[in-house]
């Protein structure tokens, strides 16, 4: 058995970088950006009004100034006139600023007859003008790689980027494999249970920037499971749940051998997800987690989100950790680094009793998992312990 550290390492160590596509900034949402995009144009792109009111010269921004109103600009449309001394121009916000105009009086400081203004109230020195590239300036840059959020999105807008640069998404097969499983949907017979964990590994995998597709599941024999590993082969990643233990009908290991997998490691000292292994199957990198469901989910969070992420041009991609104080007094911790479900509620972190590998109602309560180090000493309650979100 290897550290979960060193399986994490081995296996970004042969995870593929993807290449980059162009696609439209309304579809950009959530992906990675992978090449720094420049805009060629200032934002705003002059010198434009920031309130309602009336557009002067600064010099003459007193109060019982008086000033003939010469005309009107609004958002989109510029008065194209110059504004000389004693003039103003009626101005909405967004409005380009006229020319020979650089201060704002806002409507409510105005007292105006007809087109006569008079200055009511004491000026700042606030213009209420938003300066030519105030925002930012031709040849800013958003830098890469990174993934796009929403403020992102509406900065690429406002840059005139109207096609975007991100990593492909990589085509992630799932493979359940055993005789024991049936789609959701059908009907088992008192010996089968529903393929549970190859749903969840889909939708945790999509919220990593993954597109993932079920193929059929691989029954308990190599002729079956090497089918499917053939429908699998033109994908950027298959992933195996179950039948890589060391059960007489566990074959994962022996039909990938056969296929001839450079194999990476087997096995992690880690509780749950002992049977983990990866390598390369087929030109394609190969993963198989563990059959149990809390086990393959737990998997995913550690090992395949810095995968799907790091296949899309992220580096740093190894899970944080974050400390609470303990609500409940933890046994000492064996040889193996023990991710215990738990729930982080007022800056404290509580586990589950029930820690079965099995047990997807607890795990569906979680919000973090507990992580202990190898022989990990006792914890009291209100010690300090590492966790990760989930």
């Amino acid at each position: 058995m290897i550290s979960v550290e060193d399986a994490l390492n081995k296996l970004l160590s042969i995870t593929p970088a993807l290449p980059t596509e162009y696609v439209h900034l309304s579809s950009a949402a959530g992906r990675i950006l992978t090449k720094p995009v420049k805009t060629e144009r200032s934002q705003p792109p002059f010198s434009a009004a920031a309130m309602d009111g009336y557009a002067i010269k600064a010099s003459a921004a007193f109060l019982g100034q008086e000033f003939e109103v010469i005309g009107e600009a609004s958002a989109g449309h510029r008065f194209k006139e110059t504004v000389n001394n004693g003039q103003a121009v009626r101005i909405f916000t967004g409005a380009p600023l006229p020319i020979g105009t650089d201060f704002v009086v806002i409507q409510e400081d105005i007292m105006r007859q007809g087109n006569k203004i008079n200055i009511r109230k004491e000026q700042t020195t606030d213009s209420n003008v938003r300066p030519k590239g105030g925002d930012f300036c031709n040849g800013s840059t958003l830098t890469s790689p990174r993934i796009l959020s929403s403020s992102d999105i509406a900065l690429l807008a406002a840059m005139n980027i109207a096609n975007v640069p991100v990593s492909h998404q990589p085509d992630v097969a799932l493979i359940a494999t055993g005789d024991e499983l049936v789609m959701p949907g059908e009907n088992p017979d008192e010996n089968q249970i529903f393929a549970s964990n190859i749903f969840g590994l889909k939708a945790m995998l999509e919220e990593f920037g993954a597109r993932c597709r079920i193929l059929p599941i691989a029954r308990d024999n190599a002729k079956s499971l090497k089918t499917i590993f053939n429908l699998a082969s033109d994908a950027d990643l298959m992933i195996t749940i179950g039948g890589a233990s060391v059960g007489d009908y566990d074959i994962v290991g022996d039909v990938t051998e056969d296929l001839g997998i450079q194999r990476s490691f087997y096995k992690v000292a880690m509780r749950p997800g002992k049977p983990l292994m990866a390598g390369s199957l087929l030109n394609t990198l190969m993963i198989g987690l563990p059959g149990n469901p809390v086990s393959a989910m737990v998997c995913g969070h550690i090992f395949l989100r810095p995968v799907i992420l790091r296949m899309q041009g992220l580096q740093n991609v190894e899970p944080i950790q974050r400390q609470a104080r303990i609500a409940n007094t933890l046994a000492p911790n064996g040889a193996r680094m023990h991710f215990m479900r738990a729930i982080v509620k007022n800056d404290k972190v509580r586990t589950f009793n029930r820690q079965d590998s099995s047990l997807l109602s607890i795990l569906a309560q979680a919000n973090a998992l507990v992580v202990r180090p190898p022989h990990d000493p006792i914890r009291s309650t209100g010690c300090e312990v590492n966790y990760l979100p989930i």
